[in-house]
């Protein structure tokens, strides 16, 4: 069965989705904003973007009941692969060792026309 996850400690989902969803222990976590919860406002930097990101991922986690331990994959959207270093700076500080598989692609465009996006799955 398939339970929708609503994290009042992250950014709504703004279309005909969700922020994340559980089935059979495993959690799919939409792909996430640079997006203040609180304000609504987009973080500015890429560093800065990245941890609200995160922030964010491990609010619908812990939500769900588990942690950002764990987290098993991560895709990584940049608008600019130009930001890949310091991204990798700010990602590594929310994982233990052995962090989650990954994928990075740069992209031409996303949502709100933001720098970056995240999307995680994890085992609960």
């Amino acid at each position: 069965m398939k339970k929708q996850i609503v994290c009042k400690n992250a950014p709504p989902a703004v279309g005909p989705y969700s922020q994340a969803t559980l089935t059979n222990g495993m959690l799919f976590i939409s792909g996430q904003l640079p997006l203040d919860v609180r304000t609504g406002e987009m973080a500015v930097g890429i560093a800065a973007q990245t941890r609200q990101i995160l922030e964010n991922i491990k609010a619908i986690v812990t939500e769900a009941g588990g942690s950002m331990d764990n987290v098993v994959r991560c895709g990584v959207f940049l608008q600019d692969m130009n930001d890949f270093a310091e991204m990798n700076e700010v990602y590594k500080e929310f994982f233990n060792d052995p962090p989650p598989a990954r994928t990075t692609v740069e992209v031409c465009r996303l949502p709100k026309d933001a720098p970056i996006e995240i999307d995680a799955f994890a085992i609960i």
